[in-house]
Parts: structure tokens; sequence; C-alpha cells
């Protein structure tokens, strides 16, 4: 009774917003997109429950490791998990994708080969970042040190942002792996639909331009980049949804700290199609209660949906999240509390259509990889409260994109039929 009575109060809620998405025959290529504040697949609603495994390439690239890869989907597909985010970029230093600016590495392309293939075999989409604002995998540091070493008259790591070398080498990282052709799929990144979406870089921060101007004119630069190789896909920024000199009133939401970012100038940019945040109060506010930092998440989440639906006018996903286990006072209780706030206000959002299409929690680890365990890792196979909490929300959006494509498919009949729009209490639902 309980379940019958969620379908038709969700009904209810869906009738209006899912007419306006109708079905467009000419977008059921498999590539996930966007209409309106919602994500699309095949002309359907698709919502992005998921997780973070950044380390997938790394694995993968050893052909012994590839089974940790395969169980890895394998659960996350058990779980009703739709996406994973993970790096397309290590840069220099030890086994990296990138020796040096246009050099790579093949077993680690191949290692993201398999990432991909097997992502494919499970039904999961993959966003790949192009690249790290922080010195692990190489980041903005390693590109700026390639540019030095080649007489450029660099010397912070923001040069990134500006140096015109340092821009080509990017601009050819990018090229290289949408050109990419992958060797177990058979099929050229750029048209492979199993990736969502693009991210510019991993957290963007160019903290010694607190104005934003510098960050703006990069991710305007580099989105129309990527739009100008591949029409296809999704872009993103990376952004972790800090407010900048837009949106003055917001900035007093931020944690301490000049992250030079706007993130209601960077999301209005041609070419962002989503935008993104990310949430970690015990890591930006390491001295404050448990009660406060849940204050901080729920008004944080809250902002960035409000402002996803009725500023920017483009869905959000809440990219990175979680609880680390390392912390002082660590209970699962306080974790399984993180995960329903940002969940819950997921799902209000979307049960009615709005901004909010998704999550992916920080982060995805298998059995056996306790080395890259760095407090937020969560093994599914591993049965635990926070586990159950990750699987009914997939169920829950289950169950809303279901009800979503049962309204359009009878509104699809109807018009068919010349009856008009589907009616609710003898009024037509305007579309």
């Amino acid at each position: 009774m309980k379940s019958f009575c969620l379908i038709i109060f969700l009904s209810i809620l869906i009738q209006q917003s899912c007419l306006k998405l109708g079905v467009d025959a000419s977008s059921r290529d498999g590539f996930v997109r966007t209409k309106g504040v919602q994500f699309t697949l095949n002309g359907y609603p698709y919502y992005a429950n998921g997780f973070n495994a950044y380390w997938l390439m790394y694995v993968a690239s050893d052909p012994l490791q590839r089974p940790k890869i395969s169980a890895a989907f394998e659960e996350a597909s058990r779980h009703g998990l739709t996406v994973a985010r993970t790096w397309a970029f290590s840069d220099g230093g030890y086994r990296p994708l990138q020796y040096s600016p246009g050099s790579y590495n093949e077993d680690m392309f191949q290692g993201l080969d398999f990432a991909i293939a097997e992502a494919r075999k499970q039904g999961i989409k993959i966003i790949l970042s192009f690249a790290n604002n922080y010195v692990s995998f190489g980041g903005k540091k390693q590109y700026v040190d390639w540019a030095r070493s080649q007489g450029r008259p660099v010397s912070s790591e923001d040069d990134f942002f500006t140096d015109s070398l340092v821009k080509d080498f990017y601009k050819n990282h990018i090229k290289a792996v949408l050109n990419r052709f992958n060797t177990f799929t058979k099929v050229h990144y750029r048209d492979d639909p199993t990736i969502m979406a693009w991210e510019l870089m991993n957290e963007p921060r160019c903290p010694s331009d607190p104005s934003g101007r510098t960050i703006q004119a990069w991710i305007t630069e580099m989105a129309a980049h990527v739009k100008s190789l591949d029409r296809n896909h999704l872009l993103e920024a990376g952004l972790e949804g800090f407010y900048g000199q837009s949106s003055p009133l917001s900035k007093t939401l931020n944690p301490p700290g000049q992250f030079g970012t706007d993130f209601i100038a960077n999301n209005r940019i041609p070419g962002i199609d989503f935008v993104t945040a990310h949430s970690y109060p015990d890591e930006w506010f390491v001295d404050a209660s448990e009660q406060s930092q849940m204050e901080f998440l729920n008004r944080w989440v809250d902002a960035h949906i409000q402002d996803a639906q009725n500023v920017l006018h483009k869905p959000i996903i809440i990219a990175e999240f979680g609880k680390s286990m390392k912390k002082a006072g660590y209970s699962p209780a306080q974790r399984d509390l993180v995960f329903n706030t940002v969940y819950t206000k997921i799902y209000e959002s979307a049960k009615r259509g709005g901004a909010a299409a998704g999550g992916l929690f920080w982060q995805l680890l298998g059995n056996g990889m306790d080395n890259f365990q760095d407090g937020y890792g969560i093994i599914l196979s591993q049965s635990s409260s926070t586990v159950n909490v990750i699987a009914q929300q997939s169920r829950k959006l289950t169950l809303i994109r279901k009800i979503f494509a049962r309204m359009i498919n009878v509104e699809k009949w109807k018009r068919a039929r010349g009856y008009g729009p589907i009616r609710k209490g003898g009024h037509n639902i305007p579309n």
C-alpha cells in the first residue's frame, strides 16, 4: 500500500513536468542530453546516481588487476548506480598517461579503454576529467613546468590558465582523449555514448585572481574548444560550487579561502551543459562541531539546487560528497546522515522535475584496494548501513524515471490518436 500511494503521489507531481519533456526521436542514440533542467537518455529523464573512482585507469593499466575493475562495475550495477566519474589524466611522474606534452603511455590509455568498456557492459555512464587542479597526478603544476622547460616565462601554477603554450598543451590533450580509439570497444571516445560528459578540470581554482575573471576566460575558451571537436557529449567545468562576485550575498555561504571561481558566472558560459557542486564540511570546517557541519551541508546543497533551477536553468549533480572515517569522533551514523541529507535533497527536487539530477559519492573502492583508502572509500560488497542508503536512493530515482517514462508514453499514445493532452481532474494540464 505504501509503494502504491507513493506511485500515485509521484504521478501527480510528475505529470506537468513530464509533458514538457516530450520524446525527441532524434535523441534515441544512447547519448545523455539535457532538456531544460533535466538530463534525458533516449528521450526519457535520466538520473546520475553514482560514484567517483579516480583510480580506474591506473588500476586497469595492469592487466592482472583488471578483474578488480570488472567486479567494481558489477557491484555498482547491482546497487543501481548509473554514473562513474574518473580521471582521463596522469601527467608526468610515476606511470603517467602523458609522459610529456603529446607523448602518451599506451599501457595507461589501454587501462582507460578497459574501464570504459567494462562500464559499457554494465550500462554505466562515465564522466571523464581532463586535468587536475592539484599536484596529484601532475596537475596544472606539471603543465606549467613543461612550459617553463621550453623557455616560457611562467612562475605560478595559475599561469596554467593564461599562458598560451600551456593552453596549447592542454588543448592538445583534450584532442588526444576525444580522438582516442578504444582498443576494446573499437569506438572513438568522441563517438561513444558510454561517456556521459567531459569535465574541464577537477576542482579548478585560481587563488591569484579572486575576481574570477581568469577562470571565467579560461572556461569560456576551453568550453568552445571542446564543443568545436565534439557536439555529442555534455560538458561541465568541474567546479566545487564556490560563489563569486556575480552573487555577493551567496559568497557568505563559502568556506574560508580565496578560490577564484564564480559558481553563477562560470556556469552561465555557453557550452557548459550542466553544473556541479562538491561538499566536504569535514574538510572545510575541521574544527567545527558535527551539528555545524551538517547545517552547512544543508545550506550549501539547498542553495546550489535552487540556483541551478531558478538562475542557471541547468541540471545539477552533487559531484563529490562523503564523510571521512579518519576524522576524530567518526561514526557510521554520521556518514549515513551525510548521505541521506544529500540524497533526500536530490530526490525532493527530482520527483518534481527539478534541477537536481543526481549525486556521486566519493569514493567507490573494491576488495583488496586498501592502498586507495583515503577515509571516504566505500566497498559495496561489504554490507553496511551506508551501502543500504545508496541502494535505496537508486531504487527511488529508478521509480521516478519509470513514472516519467510511463506518463510520456501515455501522452504519445493519446496524441497519436488525437485525444489531446492528458487530463487531470477534468482540466487539461498545460504543456
